[in-house]
C-alpha cells in the first residue's frame, strides 16, 4: 500500500499491527521536497537519524549536489523503515542561510569574519599560554550528544593525553548522565541490557517519566502497532503530564514532582509483600536483596499516596501489573533522571527487574534511555566524564591499560579525582580557575539552569570561549572564536543509538563556505599543538574517519563496548549492529546478560560504587566486600523530600521538558518551517482546576516565576496534574529563525531562566524538574489560543476552542506498506 500523510498532523503514522513474537512489517517512509520525485535522485546516501536517540536508519536523497529529501531504510532493525517528522523534516536545516560559513574571532564587542588559519592561531596560543602559566586544570571541553563517536574519542585522547585536564564533559550531563550512571550502580558498568526487539516481545511494558510519544517517535510507531495488533501488551506509564503514552495505559500514576523514589518502593514492596519475587534468580545473580526489603517494607502504597498524591489503589494495580508480567519491559527518561534522587529513582527500576528476573530473554528489557542521537558515543568514548571504553578511573590497571592504548605513561592521565562533571567546570569558570571553554555542538546559553548565571560566566573577559557550532547561537554571540561546523551528511562516521546500535552516516554534501568536519578542527588543533606520545610520535596518529574508527576499536578491545567486528564496510548498505561486536559475537548481540552478570567484579567493573544519597564513592575494599562474586547490586534507596519545597509565594511545583517537534534549544528544527509551524514560540500548561483559581483561560499571556528568574507565554490547559505548571525548554532568548528577535514583552522565552542550580549527587544531572513557582496573569487573551500542539502532552481539554495542529501540503510523506507486509487488517 502506499499513502501521502500530513505527519505533523499524524506524527506516527499509520498501522500496521503485529503480534507477540513476530517480526514488526516494514514500512517505508519518504519525504521529498515539492517538486522531486524518486526518478529525479542522483544518489540516496546511507545515514540514521540526529535529532532524537532512537537511530532510525535512512537515507539522504541528493540531486545537484544538494539533499532534497530522505526516506527509511526498511531492511534496518532499529525503524523498519519508519521515519518521524524530525527524521522526515529536520534536514532542510542543513542548508539554511543562517549557516556559518567562516571562523568569527572577538574584536572588542564584535565578532568579525576570518580565515581558518587566524582563528586557530587564537585558539592555540591562548592553550599554549594557559598551560604554560596556569597548567592543564585552566582548559575544559564542553562537547554534545550529537557528534560522531570518531569526534568525542579524538577529543578525549586531545583533553585527556594532550592536554591533561580533568574538565572534560557532554551536554549528555543534562540528558541522560543518570541513565549511564543508574547502570554503573546496579550492573558495575554502562550498557543498555535490553533490545527495542524487546517490544515485539513484551507483555507488560512500564515507562518510567518517558514520553516515548514525542521523544522517540518511531519507537512508540513500534509500541502502537503491537497494540493494534493480537495479544497487545499491557501499558503502565508514570508522568504527571496527559502524555499519548499515559492516554493508553492500563494504568497511569501522575505523582507530584520529586517522589519517585517515594513511588517506586512502594512498587518494590508490592512486589515482595505478594511474593511475585524470582528467588531463584535473585540468589544466583544478586546480593543486596535483605537490605532491599528491609528498606522498602513499610513503603505501602498508602505510605506513598500520601507523599506522591496518587490513589494507593492505583499504585496497587500498578504493581499487580507489573507483578504478574510474564515478559516486562522498561524504559526510563527525562521525568526521572532531571528529577529528585535522580539516580536513585532509576536504579529501583533495575531493582524491579532484578526481583522479577526479567533480564536477558525476548521481551524481558530494561532501557535507560538517552535523549541525544550519541549520547551513547559520548559515554563510551569517555567525553562525557568517564575514560574510554567504560574504564574506572580508580583502577589503577585500567589506567595503566589506557595509557598503553595511547602510548603515554598512566601519569599523563589525570586520574587523582573524579572527571569533572559540567556543572562543576561551570563553578570553576565561575570562580576563575578555568580560563579556556571550548563548546562544541551544544547551547549551554538555552539549555543549562539559572541563565542569568550561565550569561554572566560565559561573557567574562577572563574566560577565553571557544565556539564550535552551525550556527550563530545564543551561546556563540558570547564567545572569543567561533569555528564553523558540518553537521550530519555533511561529513562521515558512526554513532551508536539508546539500545547499542551503530550505524554509519556517509558524507552526501559538501558544507557551506569554509565550514569544516568536527574531526577535521581536532585533528588541526591536535597537529598545531604538536601532542606527542612516550615515543615521540603524533599523539594523535589518524588522519581521517575510519584511521579514527580504528583506533577507536583498538581502545574498545576487550571492553563492555567492544566494536572490534565491526568495520565501515560491514555497516554499508544493511542494518545497523549491536555491541559488542567480536569475532565471538560476529553479529552483534541484542541483549546483555543473557547468562549473569558480566561487567560487575571489582577487577573488571567501571565503576566501585556511591552512594546514592551523598554522592560518596564506595572504597574499593568495601566494594570487593559487598559483592565479591560479581553479581548485581540491589541498591535500596531512602526517600527524602525535594530541596525546594512549595510555599505561598510560589505554589506550584515547575517542570519543564520536550515536544515531539523540537529539539534541544531548536538551533536546526527552528529553521524548518513544518516543526517551527507545528509549535513556534513557548506557552505554558496548566490544569482547569488551577487555571480556574487564578481566573486563567487557554491563550491568557502569562508569567512563571521562580526563585531565580521569569518565562513569559502563552496559557494551554490540559489534563496536567494539579499543583504543577509546565515549560517547553527548547525556546531561547533570541529567536532561532530570524536570530535578532528579542523575546515576547521583554521576558524570557527560555524556561531555564527559571530552573535551580541543583544536581543529582550520583550522576551530577541538573535537576530541571523541582522548582517552585507561580503563575500570574500578564494580559487576557484575544481568542487566539497558545502556540502548543493539539497532537502531543499539550492537547488541550477544550480541543473544540483550539484548531488541530496540522502540518498541510508542506508536510505530507509517502508510506509504503509491502503487500506481502501487510497482512489482514493493515493499512498504510
Amino acid at each position: 500500500m502506499d499513502a501521502s500523510v500530513d505527519r505533523i498532523a499524524d506524527p506516527w503514522g499509520g498501522r500496521t499491527p503485529y503480534g507477540p513474537g513476530t517480526a514488526w512489517p516494514v514500512r517505508t517512509d519518504t519525504y521529498l521536497e515539492d517538486g522531486v520525485a524518486p526518478q529525479d535522485v542522483d544518489q540516496w546516501v546511507q545515514t540514521s537519524s540526529l535529532l532524537h536517540s532512537n537511530g532510525d536508519a535512512m537515507d539522504v536523497a541528493v540531486r545537484d549536489g544538494r539533499i532534497v529529501g530522505v526516506r527509511g531504510r526498511g531492511a534496518d532493525r532499529v525503524n523498519r523503515g519508519r521515519l518521524g517528522p524530525k527524521d522526515l523534516f529536520g534536514w532542510q536545516a542543513v542548508a539554511s542561510p543562517a549557516r556559518l560559513t567562516r571562523p568569527l574571532v572577538r574584536d572588542g564587542d564584535r565578532l568579525v569574519e576570518c580565515d581558518w588559519p587566524t582563528a586557530m592561531d587564537r585558539v592555540v596560543t591562548r592553550s599554549k599560554e594557559l598551560l604554560r602559566q596556569r597548567g592543564p586544570s585552566s582548559i575544559g571541553f564542553y562537547t554534545s550528544g550529537q557528534l560522531f563517536l570518531e569526534e568525542y574519542y579524538t577529543l578525549t585522547v586531545i583533553a585527556r593525553a594532550g592536554i591533561g585536564t580533568n574538565h572534560l564533559d557532554g551536554n549528555t550531563r543534562l540528558c541522560t548522565a543518570t541513565a549511564g550512571e543508574a547502570l554503573k550502580e546496579t550492573f558495575g558498568c554502562d550498557g543498555q541490557p535490553g533490545s527495542y526487539t524487546d517490544v515485539d516481545h513484551a507483555d507488560t511494558i512500564a515507562l518510567f517519566g518517558h514520553n516515548m510519544a514525542e521523544t522517540q517517535p518511531v519507537l512508540w510507531a513500534r509500541v502502537l502497532d503491537r497494540l493494534a495488533g493480537t495479544a497487545p501488551p499491557r501499558l503502565v506509564c508514570v508522568d504527571p503530564r496527559p502524555t499519548p503514552v499515559a492516554r493508553r495505559a492500563q494504568v497511569h500514576l501522575a505523582p507530584r514532582g520529586g517522589t519517585n523514589v517515594a513511588l517506586l518502593n512502594a512498587l518494590l514492596h508490592e512486589i515482595i509483600r505478594t511474593d511475585r519475587v524470582d528467588h531463584a534468580y535473585v540468589r544466583a545473580h544478586t546480593v543486596g536483596f535483605e537490605e532491599l526489603a528491609d528498606r522498602v517494607a513499610d513503603c505501602t502504597p498508602e505510605w506513598a499516596a500520601r507523599i506522591c498524591d496518587v490513589p494507593a489503589r492505583a499504585i496497587s494495580e500498578a504493581a499487580d501489573v507489573i507483578g504478574t508480567a510474564e515478559r516486562l519491559l522498561s524504559t526510563v527518561l527525562q521525568g526521572v533522571y532531571q528529577s529528585h534522587q535522580a539516580t536513585a529513582a532509576a536504579v529501583q527500576v533495575n531493582n524491579l527487574h532484578l526481583l522479577r528476573g526479567m533480564l536477558g530473554r525476548p521481551g524481558c528489557g530494561l532501557l535507560q534511555m538517552n535523549g541525544q542521537p550519541t549520547a551513547q558515543n559520548t559515554r563510551e568514548c569517555g567525553a562525557n566524564g568517564d575514560l574510554p571504553g567504560f574504564r574506572n578511573w580508580e583502577n589503577d590497571a585500567h589506567v595503566a591499560e589506557l595509557a598503553r592504548v595511547w602510548n603515554v605513561a598512566p601519569e599523563a592521565i589525570p586520574h587523582y579525582a573524579p572527571p569533572t562533571p559540567a556543572m562543576q567546570m561551570f563553578r570553576f569558570a565561575e570562580a576563575g580557575s578555568l580560563r579556556m571553554l571550548w563548546i562544541s555542538g551544544t547551547n549551554p546559553a538555552v539549555s543549562l539552569p539559572e541563565l542569568a548565571r550561565v550569561r554572566a560566566i560565559l561573557a567574562q573577559e577572563r574566560l577565553f570561549t571557544v565556539v564550535q557550532d552551525l550556527f550563530l547561537t545564543e551561546t556563540a554571540r558570547l564567545a572569543d572564536v567561533v569555528l564553523p561546523a558540518a553537521t550530519w551528511a555533511e561529513k562521515t562516521g558512526t554513532f551508536t543509538n539508546a539500545d547499542r546500535t551503530v550505524h554509519l552516516s556517509e558524507k552526501a554534501v559538501d558544507p557551506p563556505g569554509l565550514a569544516r568536519a568536527d574531526l577535521d578542527i581536532l585533528l588541526d588543533y591536535a597537529r598545531r599543538m604538536d601532542f606527542r606520545d612516550r615515543d615521540g610520535q603524533p599523539l594523535v596518529h589518524w588522519h581521517d574517519p575510519p584511521s579514527a574508527f580504528e583506533a577507536w576499536k583498538l581502545c574498545s578491545a576487550g571492553r563492555p563496548c567492544d566494536y572490534t567486528g565491526l568495520s565501515y564496510e560491514r555497516l554499508r548498505g544493511g542494518s545497523g549492529i549491536q555491541w559488542p561486536c567480536t569475532d565471538q559475537a560476529p553479529e552483534g548481540t541484542e541483549r546483555l546478560y543473557t547468562d549473569g552478570i558480566t561487567w560487575a567484579g571489582a577487577d573488571v567493573s567501571e565503576t566501585y560504587g556511591r552512594d546514592l544519597v551523598t554522592g560518596a564513592s564506595v572504597s574499593e575494599v568495601e566494594y570487593r566486600a559487598l559483592n565479591p562474586d560479581g553479581k548485581a547490586v540491589l541498591k535500596a534507596a531512602e526517600y527524602l523530600p525535594p530541596h525546594e519545597e512549595t510555599s505561598e509565594e510560589f505554589p506550584l511545583q515547575l517542570n519543564t521538558g520536550r515536544t515531539l517537534y523540537h529539539f534541544h534549544t531548536r538551533t536546526k528544527t527552528g529553521r524548518v518551517p513544518q516543526l517551527d509551524a507545528a509549535a513556534p514560540d513557548v506557552w505554558a500548561e496548566l490544569s482547569p482546576a488551577e487555571a480556574e483559581a487564578r481566573g486563567l483561560a487557554e491563550g491568557d499571556l502569562v508569567e512563571v516565576t521562580t526563585r531565580r528568574g521569569s518565562v513569559r507565554g502563552r496559557l494551554r490547559v490540559t489534563a496536567i496534574r494539579d499543583g504543577m505548571v509546565f515549560l517547553p525548554f527548547h525556546y531561547g532568548y533570541w529567536d532561532a529563525p530570524g536570530g535578532d528577535r528579542p523575546a515576547v514583552g521583554g521576558a524570557g522565552r527560555a524556561a531555564n531562566e527559571t530552573t535551580v542550580t541543583d544536581w543529582d549527587p550520583v550522576s551530577k544531572q541538573p535537576l530541571f524538574k523541582i522548582s517552585a513557582a507561580r503563575i500570574t496573569l500578564v494580559e487576557h487573551g484575544d481568542g487566539t489560543p497558545a502556540p502548543a500542539p493539539t497532537t502531543t502532552a499539550s492537547a488541550p481539554v477544550a480541543p473544540a476552542d483550539v484548531p488541530a495542529t496540522v502540518g498541510g501540503a508542506l508536510a505530507h510523506a509517502s508510506q509504503v506498506v509491502p503487500d506481502a507486509e501487510a497482512g489482514d487488517g493493515s493499512r498504510s
